[in-house]
């Protein structure tokens, strides 16, 4: 498989589809059957009718590959799936910069799904506090009996965390969180069936109704950690040094953290490439996008998701802390056969391996956008690719 073989391919986006299909078969090893379900891409009529409402027809993107991806010494070809010119290309060149340096490193901090259940109008919310974890091994238990093929993976509820909030309409609030090791999956039905279970010996344990029980989307306990090195001499092209580009580049960082506007814009960037590779492999990009965009806010104040810095060296390095929910099994993956050869083309072994490679195309793509952003502008190279659109369109 593709641990093997080198993802560097010069000259990839030269090639027409057929040479790029044949690339791509030859480094994940793909059947004939599975090179046709890229191409065709189509969902089965009846499977695509019963995934939503009021179906009346399939709406298809462009499904790419990112090349040059070396991620903890191993390389990957990256499905991507977006409408949007300039991306695919950007997170190629991104990575192509950071393979210069040993390529990405990437760790999972973390793989436990947070549900919620949530108490209002809490007298004495302490001594409520008590009951519950006087009962916590019972809860959990509950909770687990729900999903006993977890636990016989190592995964499932692992604890609950108990902390008091207050509102002015409504009281004292009591915020209950089930953590929870989804495994392989995403985990939001795992998740929502356990809450759903629990809360009735919740509300027995208290004499107290839930209000509410439902899985969170800011999973930062499902953290990943990405970082890499650009070396100055790398960033150096036609009217602009490497060490020029690396201190624009600084104080592009600085004015993110600065303005809230400018850190949006930033982190949309990234969530551009992140997003594109969780529709390639049927997870959920709205999730994803949200739980970034909320662990941005985390402190108080919208940063941005990345840091770039200088070294001692002088080069550049970039550090990005996202929270990443994602799975390989479940969800529309079982029903979308495009997302199952996706997987197989990455190759990853887990959920946290996939969270991984996606993190790094984040940061890939925030590099190759800030790259431009402080040299020649970024309308030049994406306007040029926008154009093929619109020439294709006058045919």
């Amino acid at each position: 498989m593709n641990e093997k073989k080198s993802s560097r391919i010069p000259g990839f986006f030269k090639l027409n589809r057929k040479q790029k299909l044949k690339k791509v078969k030859e480094f994940a090893d793909l059947t004939d059957k599975e090179l046709e379900i890229i191409e065709k891409g189509a969902l089965n009529p009846e499977v695509r009718d019963r995934m939503a409402e009021n179906v009346i027809g399939t709406f298809s993107l462009p499904y790419s590959i990112a090349v040059n991806f070396l991620i903890n010494k191993k390389d990957y070809f990256v499905p991507m799936v977006t409408e949007e010119p300039s991306v695919v290309a950007a997170a190629c060149y991104g990575a192509k910069l950071l393979r210069t340096s040993g390529g990405i490193e990437a760790e999972n901090l973390g793989n436990q799904m947070i549900g919620q259940i949530y108490l209002t109008e809490v007298e004495d919310a302490q001594k409520v506090k008590e009951k519950i974890l006087e009962n916590k091994r019972e809860i959990i238990e509950l909770a687990n009996s729900k999903k006993p093929d977890l636990i016989k993976m190592g995964a499932g509820a692992k604890d609950l965390e108990l902390t008091v909030l207050n509102n002015k309409n409504i009281g004292t609030i009591l915020r209950i969180h089930l953590l929870v090791d989804t495994k392989d999956a995403m985990g939001a039905n795992t998740v929502d069936t356990m809450l759903e279970g629990i809360s009735p010996l919740i509300e027995k344990i208290v004499n107290k109704k839930a209000v509410l029980k439902i899985i969170s989307n800011l999973s930062d306990k499902r953290l990943v950690k990405v970082k890499g090195k650009v070396l100055k001499e790398s960033l150096t092209t036609k009217g602009f040094k490497g060490e020029e580009v690396i201190e624009d580049i600084i104080k592009v960082q600085a004015i993110a953290e600065a303005d809230i506007y400018r850190a949006v814009t930033n982190n949309k960037g990234i969530l551009n490439g992140m997003g594109a590779v969780a529709l390639a492999v049927s997870n959920d990009w709205r999730a994803l996008e949200a739980g970034a965009h909320g662990y941005a806010a985390k402190s108080g104040k919208y940063l941005p998701l990345t840091k770039w810095t200088k070294t001692s060296s002088g080069d550049l390095m970039g550090e990005m802390i996202v929270p990443i929910a994602v799975g390989i099994t479940g969800g529309a993956i079982s029903a979308y056969p495009v997302a199952r050869v996706s997987l197989k083309i990455l190759n990853v072994k887990s959920a946290q391996e996939l969270a991984c490679v996606m993190a790094s195309v984040g940061l890939a793509q925030n590099l190759a956008a800030l790259r431009a952003l402080v040299s020649e502008g970024i309308q030049e190279g994406h306007m040029r690719l926008h154009n093929r659109i619109k020439e294709n369109n006058n045919d």
